[in-house]
């Protein structure tokens, strides 16, 4: 049995994963999470994970916010009230 958020992973991946395989990591973070995996180190890459969800969630929420106070960028509507701050 896989959690619900492995089957959401898996569910990204399906739709977005060869658009994600071309987008290049920054310099250097590959070999250090090679690295960092071969020595174990579960809290180091927790924390890396824990940082980019950080920061992917403030990026969706500022966008949020946006369209909210602007509308959709494709029609011009407003955006749903629940959106609106």
């Amino acid at each position: 049995m896989t959690s619900s958020y492995a089957e959401f992973l898996q569910q990204l991946r399906d739709e977005y994963g060869e658009h994600f395989s071309q987008m290049p990591l920054p310099d250097g973070l590959e070999e250090h999470l090679k690295q960092l995996i071969q020595q174990g180190d579960q809290d180091s890459i927790q924390f890396m994970l824990k940082v980019a969800w950080q920061f992917g969630a403030q990026a969706g929420f500022a966008a949020g916010l946006r369209v909210a106070k602007q509308g959709s960028a494709e029609t011009g509507e407003p955006s749903p009230s629940f959106l609106r701050a």
